[in-house]
Parts: structure tokens; C-alpha cells; sequence
């Protein structure tokens, strides 16, 4: 008997083959790397999006529908921001299947709610909060400029200038933390307070190439709401994409 038809050897599936040691080494604080990385995760984004471009569409196309629907229904609008980081990683699980070979299929836009749900949730959870918190201090601002301003009956420009900036040094570390938190939460076993605060310093000890990559992003949503808004079906599988390849760029040693 040889050993490929020994009844009794043990098998050689598939399922438990993490392909870690392709990947690199994992480093939990991340690590830094150039400024042109921030072109290139979107280079990336764009290939994955080409592996299956069909499929990619439909997955956007049904997330905007549900993030739509849900956002007209009252109470139950707030499910989107804890939805969001699920629906996240279940789209960054199907970038792994691609990477791995396996392609990517429609069913991995749910592929979160039955991996790791409960951290993804408390992600949104924590993501709606802060977002509450900013909403409230981006109120205040307005407010506090609005009775400087006195009797005028619109907002100064100085007021205006102010709440934006405000608003803008608020809701930037709040993406840096939120951008990378969902793989680490899947692959990693990161709690949700690990993978935020963990996305958070990962992503400024690589500002600049942060920087590159949402003035890149910037460009292109200018670009892709041209024909119609139409761009945006391609724009965002890519955005989705790169966030799985700015993750494994900064948290692994090649």
C-alpha cells in the first residue's frame, strides 16, 4: 500500500492552511513604509477589482442598497454605522480568498456576520459613538461662533473655516483608527479596542503615505462622480481592496 491511498494517513486539507509564512511575518505594531505605498495599495485595489469585476460590482451594489434602506428607516438608520465595519469584513475576507487563490464570491459581503461578529460589531458600535461625540462638539463650535457673530443671520466665514477645521482634526484620527481595525479583528483575534488603537498608530506612523493615499482617493472620487456618479462603481471595490492591501503592507514583514 502506498502512501497516497493509506486509509489511515492523516488528511491534507485545506482548511487549516493560513498561508502565514507566504504572507511574511506579522507585526503587530505595523511598521513603516514609503510615502508611494499610498499609490500603490490603490494599485493593488485596482487588480483585485479586475480579478472579478462582476462580482465586485454586485457586492457594492447591494451594500449601497442596504446601507440606503436602512438609513431611511428611523432608529434602525443607526445600524449602518454598526453594520459597516461587519459588511468590511466580510468584503476583506473575500481579498484574502482572492490573494489565496480561491477567487472572490458574492457570499463574502456576509462572510463577517459569522466570523468574529461580535468584535466587528463593538468596531461600529465605538465607530457611532465617536461620531456622536464629534457631532456634538462640532455643534457646539458653531454655536459658540454663531453668538460671537452676534445678530448676523449666517455664519462668518471665520466660523465657517473653524468648525470645518475642527470637524476635519476630529473625524481624521477617527478613520486612522477605524481604516485597519476589521482584519486585524478577523485574522488576528485583536478585541476591538486592540485593533483601533492598533490601526490608529499604525496608520500615523505612516502619515505620509496615508496622506498620498487619501489625496489619491480624493482625485478619484472627484473623477469617478463625473459620468453620473457611475465611476463610484468601480472607485469603491478599489478604496475596498486597497484597504486589505495598505493592512498587509504595514502589518507584515516581507
Amino acid at each position: 500500500m502506498t502512501g497516497t491511498d493509506n486509509p489511515f494517513r492523516a488528511p491534507a486539507a485545506r482548511v487549516d492552511d493560513f498561508r502565514e509564512p507566504s504572507l511574511g511575518s506579522f507585526l503587530p505594531e505595523g511598521r513603516r513604509v514609503a510615502a508611494g505605498s499610498g499609490y500603490q495599495w490603490l494599485v493593488d485595489g485596482w487588480a483585485s477589482f479586475r480579478s472579478a469585476p462582476g462580482t465586485w460590482i454586485g457586492i457594492t451594489v447591494v451594500l449601497f442598497v442596504l446601507m440606503a434602506i436602512l438609513g431611511m428607516i428611523p432608529v434602525v438608520n443607526m445600524a449602518v454605522n454598526l453594520l459597516g465595519p461587519v459588511f468590511i469584513g466580510g468584503i476583506i475576507i473575500g481579498c484574502r480568498a482572492i490573494e489565496d487563490g480561491e477567487g472572490l464570491r458574492f457570499a463574502h459581503l456576509f462572510a463577517g456576520f459569522s466570523n468574529h461578529l461580535g468584535g466587528l460589531l463593538l468596531i461600529g458600535l465605538l465607530y457611532l459613538v465617536a461620531v456622536l461625540a464629534i457631532g456634538l462638539v462640532f455643534g457646539i463650535v458653531v454655536a459658540v461662533g454663531a453668538a460671537v457673530g452676534g445678530a448676523a443671520p449666517e455664519p462668518t466665514f471665520g466660523v465657517i473655516v473653524l468648525s470645518v477645521l475642527v470637524l476635519s482634526v476630529l473625524l481624521v484620527p477617527l478613520a486612522m483608527a477605524v481604516w485597519l481595525a476589521p482584519p486585524l479583528v478577523i485574522f488576528h483575534d485583536f478585541s476591538a479596542f486592540q485593533a483601533l488603537k492598533a490601526s490608529f498608530f499604525a496608520t500615523l506612523r505612516n502619515s505620509l503615505a496615508f496622506l498620498v493615499y487619501g489625496l489619491l482617493v480624493l482625485v478619484a472620487a472627484i473623477v469617478a462622480s463625473l459620468p453620473l456618479l457611475l465611476g463610484w462603481l468601480v472607485l469603491l471595490p478599489v478604496v475596498y481592496a486597497s484597504m486589505y492591501a495598505f493592512y498587509r503592507d504595514v502589518f507584515f514583514e516581507p
